[in-house]
């Protein structure tokens, strides 16, 4: 049978209107972690993406013993090897990160600017948990460009333009997270097939 509810590690809007268009099919009702009565924040200090949202949903899970979902994602710089990868939120101050990065980037040429954001989701319940992933390929750009998304987005370029400039649409289909989404809705519509 069909799980009703999914708790969300998170209070990030954006997360979770990615989540609810994407998960909604199944009929499941995303909660955030606030909505759900869970007050929590733990440390996030896993080396990987797979550990840090692992921590999350542990840390939830065991507040309010729904179903629950935590992800971590971050941008991997091939010409950094793979930074800031696990450390992209504490990369730079707030509002510095597409600064900073730039300003790495500026002798590099443009066929060394490989980039991914990754990102991991943990699903967790009272029988163990699983990990899904997802990836999204492109490049650094030379400026920041675009209104739309948040955090790198106005320098990762996909095509022909930054993930900041695509609408959110756009974005769902091709962005980490909503690749790591799409594996978790195959294995839910799998686990409680209808």
């Amino acid at each position: 049978m069909m799980i009703t509810k999914l708790v969300m590690a998170t209070n990030n809007a954006n997360k979770l209107r990615e989540a609810r268009e994407i998960l909604s099919p199944l009929g499941i009702e995303v909660l955030s972690q606030r909505e759900a009565g869970a007050d929590c924040d733990p440390e996030e200090n896993g080396a990987t993406f797979a550990e840090n949202a692992y921590i999350k949903a542990k840390a939830v899970y065991g507040a309010v013993k729904l179903p629950t979902i935590a992800d971590d994602s971050g941008l991997c710089v091939d010409a950094l090897d793979g930074a800031p990868g696990v450390y992209s939120a504490r990369y730079a101050p707030e509002g510095e990160h597409c600064a900073k990065l730039l300003s790495e980037m500026r002798d590099v040429p443009a066929d060394r600017r490989g980039a991914a954001f990754e990102c991991t989701i943990c699903y967790l319940d009272e029988n163990g948990h699983t990990e899904l992933t997802g990836e999204c390929r492109g490049s650094i750009g030379y400026e920041q460009r675009g209104t739309n998304g948040f955090g790198y987005d106005p320098v990762f370029v996909v095509g022909d333009r930054t993930m900041a400039e695509l609408t959110a649409d756009e974005k769902n289909k091709i962005s980490h997270r909503g690749a790591a989404l799409r594996e978790l809705y195959r294995f839910l519509k799998e686990r409680y097939g209808e």
